[in-house]
């Protein structure tokens, strides 16, 4: 009887697995995505370089109207004619994308919390397996993109949209949102920076774990076991080290064990910014992996800060490569513990491995990246072993993750309401440098990790503060635009915030998300 009763046990979890399996593209469906560049060879250099669109992104999100191969030999017989106009030829070819949420009206009665809950609608986008003739790639599932110019998902503006989606009840969305990534790691071995041809050599910051963890918040442990084994070939594709050189890729060997660091598989201008790049690689800059080095701070989704800049009034300084950043170690070490977690049970060798490599983190940033004398972790060069110098909110993510003493978490909370604090929520470097990652800036993911973090140590009325000053902030420009903006200027509340390489955006995503998930926490008994 107790066999069958073992039989039992074990078909009844057979099936709790294949009913929370994930749909995984054939070999057929694996397709080798090309970037424009490759496929349009010089007629994208020329495009690019020319004045035919204002803004780079623009002709790379273009539908071409033939196959590509066919326009590129049109080109090559047109070009030479003497009636030859790039614009009118690149409008017969190609049809320009939309910014879908121009027709999103703005209606005055509506409050910014429900103003949020009717744009979710515009800016979800369906599901679409057909690849068609542009860089998009096709998604199995729906999907929320951030608003305005960025017409594709983005990998970790995604969990700060998923707070709002939380909010909203709408987890049918994050679960779909959380298929797809877990698509892309098996198409690709890594969540691409966005869900474009132009963006897959290269991720951003690993927050699928966290996606993970929220959505377990909601629907339970089973939600780990589902996502495990993607998880798992995310956490090799940032772990991934070989040969005798210190650096490979991801990695970096120190005496404290693999550390990690931002990193891109190209070293040439990115499609999406082309002109830019190449106008600054040509102001002198001699070296070799320059544009390595533009393409590793888009990882970090802080493109561009101070913080990978030798001298922070030139971006053609930039030196990304050698450089161990805070946040990244501190979410690698925040993706080791959810491994843990998910594989505790079966797998005793992985589990110790990730333990010592989490120990390995919280020595490197005690040791390495924490500063006594300012009470800051500073991002560390493995190169000059030295840290950066350069304060940030990057210092709040040990924080987040549980990595730090009370006294160091004591000290920083220090240096944030004494530093970064301003009228609109906390700045997101003390520098002011004309880059969007720079202050006057504040960015809704930075007001979510310094928040979470200074909870996690027991400074409630600083978090409090934060809070209140940035959804106050959201409220006064949603009331004088009837729009959520990318980010915003905490330092003077009457300017847009600025810098970057294209206009502000509205939309918008993550700022959607933090808003909805700072207003309840605000409810709180803590905030009573």
């Amino acid at each position: 009887m107790r066999f069958y009763i073992y039989v039992l046990c074990f078909l009844l979890w057979s099936c709790k697995e294949e009913a929370t399996s994930i749909v995984l593209p054939s070999e057929a469906q694996k397709v080798s995505y090309q970037p424009p560049s490759a496929l349009l060879k010089d007629l994208f250099v020329e495009v690019q370089l020319s004045d035919v669109f204002g803004d780079s992104k623009t002709f790379v999100d273009c539908t071409a109207e033939l196959p590509y191969d066919s326009i590129l030999g049109i080109y090559h017989r047109e070009k030479t004619l003497h009636n030859f106009r790039l614009d009118n030829y690149v409008n017969r070819y190609f049809i320009r994308p939309e910014v879908q949420q121009r027709s999103f009206g703005y209606d005055s009665l509506r409050t910014a919390k429900e103003h949020i809950e009717a744009l979710w609608s515009f800016l979800s986008q369906t599901a679409d397996t057909t690849h068609k003739m542009n860089s998009l790639i096709p998604l199995p599932n729906a999907y929320i993109v951030p608003g305005g110019r960025f017409r594709e998902v983005y990998y970790w503006d995604s969990y700060f949209t998923m707070l709002g989606l939380a909010e909203s009840g709408k987890f049918e969305t994050i679960e779909a949102m959380l298929d797809n990534f877990a698509y892309l790691i098996e198409v690709f071995g890594h969540i691409p920076n966005g869900n474009r041809s132009y963006y897959i050599s290269r991720s951003q910051p690993p927050f699928f774990s966290q996606m993970i963890v929220l959505f377990a918040s909601y629907k339970g442990d089973d939600v780990y076991m589902k996502y495990r084994a993607v998880l798992r070939k995310e956490y090799e594709y940032w772990m991934t080290y070989e040969g005798s050189d210190t650096a490979y890729q991801h990695a970096v060997s120190t005496e404290f064990g693999l550390m990690n660091r931002y990193y891109d598989a190209l070293n040439q201008p990115r499609d999406e910014s082309y002109k830019e790049d190449y106008n600054l690689k040509k102001e002198g800059t001699i070296d070799t992996l320059f544009y390595r080095q533009i393409r590793a701070a888009a990882e970090s989704g802080w493109d561009f800060s101070s913080r990978w800049l030798m001298d922070a009034s030139h971006l053609n300084t930039m030196h990304t490569l050698e450089i161990l950043p805070v946040d990244l170690n501190a979410l690698l070490f925040g993706m080791e513990g959810v491994l843990i977690k998910c594989f505790a049970k079966d797998d005793s060798n992985f589990v110790a491995e990730l333990k010592r490599s989490q120990q390995n983190r919280k020595e490197f940033l005690n040791s390495l990246s924490w500063n006594e004398a300012k009470g800051v972790f500073e991002d560390y060069n493995w190169r000059t072993q030295q840290p950066t110098g350069r304060l940030s909110l990057a210092m709040v993510y040990p924080l987040y993750f549980k990595m730090t003493s009370q006294e160091q978490a004591d000290a920083i909370a220090s240096v944030i309401s004494g530093q970064f604090l301003k009228p609109g929520g906390v700045v997101t470097t003390n520098f002011h440098t004309g880059e969007q990652w720079d202050a006057p800036n504040g960015w809704a993911p930075l007001q979510w990790m310094t928040v979470i973090g200074l909870e996690n140590y027991g400074h409630y009325t600083l978090a409090k503060t934060i809070m209140e000053r940035w959804v106050a902030l959201n409220e006064r420009v949603y009331g004088a635009t009837g729009k959520f903006m990318e980010k915003y200027n905490v330092e003077d509340l009457s300017l847009e915030a600025g810098g970057g390489e294209y206009p502000l955006q509205n939309g918008f995503g993550w700022s959607n998300g933090v808003y909805l998930a700072f207003k309840k926490k605000l409810k709180e008994e803590a905030y009573k």
